[in-house]
């Protein structure tokens, strides 16, 4: 079992209220999402294991057990062209749970227009495949956000 736990500090809002029908609809996969708390910050592995999609504003990392876990910086920050994000990490490295992969800063995404919702999502995932999944309340870097069978 894959426990995946929180790229970023905010508050847990389950992926329905995600301002973008392809993460709301669950047709990425199955998860949350955070609503950042709005200062300069880290995001960081959910789960330890290989880099293995990196861009300024998402990125996958995928564990032992062949689980790939997509973290999303934002909404439509695809198009900010990576302004006011900075990659930690590269492609291909391997990280552990808390290693902080992007810095960026909710705050200018939000002033640039779009939403810095984060949604958490298991890659190729059943619904039926994760339990315990946090859907509200605050959360810290590191909480657990999901269990994944």
């Amino acid at each position: 079992m894959t426990s995946v736990t929180s790229p970023l500090a905010g508050h847990a809002i389950g992926l329905a209220a995600v301002p973008d029908p392809v993460f709301s609809g669950a047709m990425v996969g199955p998860g949350t999402a955070i609503d950042p708390v709005r200062e300069p910050s880290e995001a960081v592995a959910p789960v330890d294991g290989v880099i293995v999609s990196l861009h300024p504003h998402a990125y996958v990392v995928v564990d032992g057990e062949g689980h790939g876990v997509l973290t999303h910086l934002g909404i439509d920050t695809v198009q900010l062209n990576g302004e006011g994000f900075e990659l930690l990490v590269n492609k291909g490295d391997t990280v552990t749970r808390g290693q902080a992969v992007i810095r960026w800063n909710p705050a200018a995404v939000e002033a640039a227009g779009k939403s810095p919702v984060c949604p958490v999502v298991a890659l190729e995932a059943t619904p039926d495949s994760l339990s315990d999944v946090v859907e509200s309340g605050d959360v810290k870097a590191d909480d657990a956000l999901f269990s994944w069978q």
